[in-house]
């Protein structure tokens, strides 16, 4: 009779427990994968989340749903996400979660940078900016000029506080000594409803969710945030062509996962993630809304996350910018 030894026998148990783990590690994502939205449907962010979920779709071996969860400047969805450990949640993190909140607030249910991990740069859409056709001003210099002559007389509308419109508009206002009211809405697009029905004289929003409006005349874009014109409105100066040399403003999206998620789904979430980005069909589908597809890895991604909450924290700061 084989006598088996103890040290055999041990090895192949642990190479038939083994066994089965790894399998199961490989057929991530074993469901389909919830990706979380901070804001109301309409905006550049869902345009965003929605083109990135098509493509991963095609290859990630599930469906990539999207689910908009708005509500207190995107701090309810990234709270819930934080906490969330069934290795099949993501979040869409942008400028106004990721490099305001943490400085807007005195106290954030989340952090934005040890509760996530981050993923890739999804894409980057140019602030553009806007008024009703009511509005008496043919472009930027116009309208600051105008706003100057009537102080705290009109207003402009934001997807939220610390939404990049929210962000961008106030940016614009300490570039310029202009003083405008911000009137705050639960996402783009209830601020679009108002502004295209002239309940709102301006706004700052992102290309994707406002290009077609302009288009068409439903709004007069009178600048853009850009560094160079856009091709999509050849016509429209830069902010910086305007008298304001070296401004700047880009609203950014990437995904975050929470930081409970495996690295190895972290792995191929983001392979998986560059590869849909700089699919052909992403980046013709991206640019009908005048956005820009990036795909990066992840730590390219951290390390644009930092570089954006050092530039923000200036502005936040000297703007006064609080949550309200």
């Amino acid at each position: 009779m084989t006598r088996i030894s103890r040290r055999s026998f041990t090895t192949g148990a642990a190479a038939l427990v083994a066994a089965p783990l790894g399998a199961f590690a490989q057929a991530w994502p074993s469901k389909p994968i919830r990706f979380v939205v901070p804001f109301a449907p309409g905006g550049s962010s869902e345009i965003i989340a929605r083109s990135a979920a098509g493509e991963l779709s095609k290859t990630i071996g599930q469906s990539v749903f999207v689910d908009n969860k708005p509500g207190a400047s995107g701090n309810i969805a990234m709270q819930e996400v934080a906490r969330a450990d069934d290795q099949h949640t993501v979040i869409l993190g942008h400028i106004g979660t990721l490099a305001v909140n943490p400085y807007m607030f005195d106290k954030l249910p989340y952090d934005a940078n040890k509760d996530f991990k981050p993923v890739s740069l999804l894409a980057k859409v140019p602030s553009l900016y806007v008024v009703h056709p009511d509005v008496p001003a043919k472009n930027l210099r116009e309208f600051v000029a105008l706003v100057k002559s009537k102080p705290a007389q009109l207003n402009y509308g934001s997807a939220g506080n610390g939404s990049a419109g929210h962000l961008a508009m106030e940016y614009l206002k300490m570039a310029s000594g202009m003083f405008i009211t911000h009137i705050p809405y639960r996402g783009t697009g209830p601020q679009l409803t108002d502004l295209l029905a002239g309940r709102l004289q301006a706004a700052s929003v992102g290309a994707s969710a406002i290009i077609q409006h302009i288009k068409t005349g439903k709004l007069r874009c009178i600048a853009t945030g850009s560094t160079k014109r856009l091709a999509q409105l050849p016509d429209v100066p830069t902010v910086a062509e305007q008298g304001f040399p070296g401004f700047e403003m880009t609203q950014w999206y990437g995904m975050l996962a929470p930081a409970t998620m495996a690295q190895a789904n972290i792995d191929k979430l983001a392979a998986e993630t560059v590869k849909g980005m700089k699919s052909t069909a992403a980046i013709e589908r991206l640019n009908q809304d005048a956005a820009e597809a990036v795909g990066s890895t992840p730590a390219q991604f951290a390390q644009f996350i930092a570089v954006e909450q050092k530039r923000w924290k200036e502005v936040v700061t000297r703007a006064k910018i609080r949550a309200e």
